[in-house]
Order: C-alpha cells, then structure tokens, then sequence
C-alpha cells in the first residue's frame, strides 16, 4: 500500500477525524499512543487497519518475506505447571508424557548435521528434576555435533525454573547458558501481562515482571530474544495494548527484541476449551495492530503452524513479514491443542507459499542476516 492510498484516506469525508490523526502519526513516522491503541482495537475495521499496517510493513521490508531452515526439539511435555489454556503439559504418571534422554537428544540433532539448517529451537515443559546444568549439557553436546547450529532455546518461564533450582542469579545463570551455548531465547511464557487475567489463566507461573527482567537481562548480556503475546482467551482489548505497551517501553530500553509473535490460543484439550476461538479477521487485526504499535520492533511475525498457512498468507498483508520456519514436523505444541496440520514444510513449500501471494522469499538466520544463494 502507498503512501498516496494513505493520503487519499485523509482526504475522505467519510473518514473518522481520530482515524485521519492516525493515519496521519504513521504517515509521519510517529508512535501512536495506548488510548489510540485502544481505539485501533474497538472502533476501526479491518480494511483500514491493513492499508496502515501494510504500509508500515512495506516501508520497512519491501515486499520482502522472511523464513528460515529450523527444526524444533521438546525436550519434555512434564510440566510442574497447570495453565488452564495449555494442552500440552503432563504429569508423570500421563500416558502421554515424554522425557527425552540425551541420547534421543542426540539422535533428533544427528539428522541435521550435513543438511543446510540453521536453527533449532528448544522449548518444553517445566520439568521438576532438570536443572541449568543438565540443560547446559544438552546444548554443548548440540553444539558438539552441530558447531554452527544457532540455539533457540527455553522460555522465560523455563530459564526461571532452571536458574531459581540451581540457586543462580538471572544474570549468573543466563551467562553460564550462554557459556554452554545458548544464542537466542524464544518469547514464549509472556502470554498476558496484566496481573488479575494471569492470575487466571496462567497463576502458578512466572509473574510479568520475572519475564520482562529475563528477557532485559538478556539483551544486556548480548542474548537477543523474541516477544510473544497469547490473545483470544480471556484478555480484553484493554489487556493486549498493555501488553503490547511494556513490550514497546522494553524495546526503548534494550533493543533486543527481534521478533514479536502473536499467539492464537487454541481451544482444545484444555480447561478454557468453553471458549470459542478467534475468527480470521480478529487474527488479521490482532497482528495489524502489533504492527502499527510495536514500532520499535523490525519484524512481525505470523507462526504458520498456529493459524494455518492460507491465513499466514493473508497475514502478508496485515503487517506480517515473517512466517517462522520448516520446523519439519518436530513441534506438538499446536497439534496437541486440535491444530489438524502436519507441522512440517519443505523449502520449496515455504518459497511457493509466499510467492503465491506475490510476495518476495528470503532466507534468513535467526538474526535476520539474509542468506545470499547463487541464482539459478
């Protein structure tokens, strides 16, 4: 969308003044406030929405879209958590736990070592015996077999855990992952901020502000990480634009943030399965909101696996610029919550996803550095 749509918005007389303030803030480079946050989320539709969000998106990126060559590894669904959105986690007893050794560790890494993967991404439950030197463990031998493999790895809500039972400060204890090789950490564990919904949905984990000094404490520590958001619970609009505002007020400070994802909760095998979930144009608004918010944060990324890929498609042009990646069916996460896709895309399949919806592929690391291929 250009800049000339924009201004012809302004022009209209059907336009709302507040939209046509609006509009105007983004034509202009300026932040936006959380009262016109708010009113983005309660009084403006989605066409609208899109032509800001997109151009925001193209003055950024172009017409580019981002993936990369990742796989995942859950290390544990055993969880001493009980989050009544969470699917996933299990007790011990749960015909359905796993807890993988390292030599299953080891076996899911060697069928990577000669391929062109850059990332994999370690995520899983809270489990109540691992502490940060068993996981420390996991990563050098990773690395062992891998040396250039970046490491994605353990939510704010599991480095808590690990580091609080390895009687480590948060700065002590992220510094000795990041000795054994840690590169980035993931966003998940955020879900919403706002203290009486997590009371709710989340109480016995970590508290907002535990995940906040994680994730600061990181980027002071030269560790970058991404963001995250869970919305279609029980959160009203209020709750997300607080969310999103200590996220931006954190990026002020640290700039480590590489990525924000907004999350889709998903209703089934859960305690809050009553609950119905979010239709597409709520998705597409959601992340065109984070979009015009989150203006400190370079990339929006829309998680295929969560929201299907024809709805990723349509997030292209809704802010979104990045899709995550192949992820070659390795993640239960979604699949365990009713996501009936096999979770896994070929290189070709992730190009001729995006160029099917005209937009422009490009391979990225973790870090977003393009990776250059001779051209065919």
């Amino acid at each position: 969308m250009s800049k000339k749509q924009i201004k012809e918005l302004l022009n209209l007389s059907s336009t709302a003044e507040k939209q046509k303030e609006i509009a105007k803030k983004i034509l202009d480079n300026k932040r936006i406030t959380t009262e016109e946050g708010l009113y983005l989320y309660e009084k403006t539709d989605l066409p609208y929405l899109g032509l800001l969000a997109n151009y925001i998106r193209e003055r950024r990126h172009g017409n580019k879209t981002f993936f990369n060559k990742n796989f995942h590894i859950e290390p544990t669904n055993i969880c001493i958590y009980s989050c009544t959105f969470c699917s996933y986690s299990r007790k011990f007893n749960n015909e359905d736990a796993w807890e993988y050794d390292f030599e299953k560790i080891v076996e899911l890494v060697e069928k990577y070592k000669d391929t062109d993967v850059t990332e994999v991404h370690i995520v899983g439950g809270v489990h109540p015996h691992r502490d940060i030197y068993y996981y420390g463990k996991m990563l050098k031998k990773i690395k062992k077999i891998i040396p250039d493999i970046h490491i994605k790895a353990f939510t704010a809500v599991e480095l808590e855990f690990m580091i609080k039972k390895s009687k480590m400060t948060i700065k002590g204890g992220l510094t000795k992952l990041k000795e054994y090789g840690l590169d980035s950490i993931p966003g998940g564990g955020a879900e919403i901020f706002d203290a009486d919904i997590r009371k709710q949905v989340c109480h016995e984990k970590s508290k907002s502000k535990t995940w906040l000094e994680i994730h600061q404490t990181a980027h002071e520590l030269g560790i970058p990480s991404n963001a995250t958001m869970l919305y279609g619970h029980i959160e009203n609009y209020s709750h997300r634009i607080n969310h999103l505002e200590r996220l931006r007020d954190l990026q002020d400070k640290t700039k480590g943030f590489q990525t924000f994802i907004p999350l889709k909760f998903r209703n089934e095998n859960n305690k809050l399965s009553h609950i119905t979930e979010t239709s597409v144009i709520e998705d597409l608004k959601n992340y065109a909101i984070s979009r015009i918010y989150l203006d400190n944060f370079d990339h929006i990324k829309a998680y295929w696996v969560m929201i299907g890929k024809e709805n990723a498609q349509m997030s292209l042009n809704y802010g979104v610029d990045d899709l995550d990646g192949t992820i070659d069916d390795s993640t239960k996460i979604y699949t365990m919550a009713g996501d009936k896709q096999k979770p896994s895309m070929t290189t070709n399949d992730i190009i001729k996803l995006i160029k099917d919806v005209n937009r422009k592929p490009i391979e990225r690391d973790t870090l977003y550095n393009e990776i250059k291929k001779e051209e065919k």
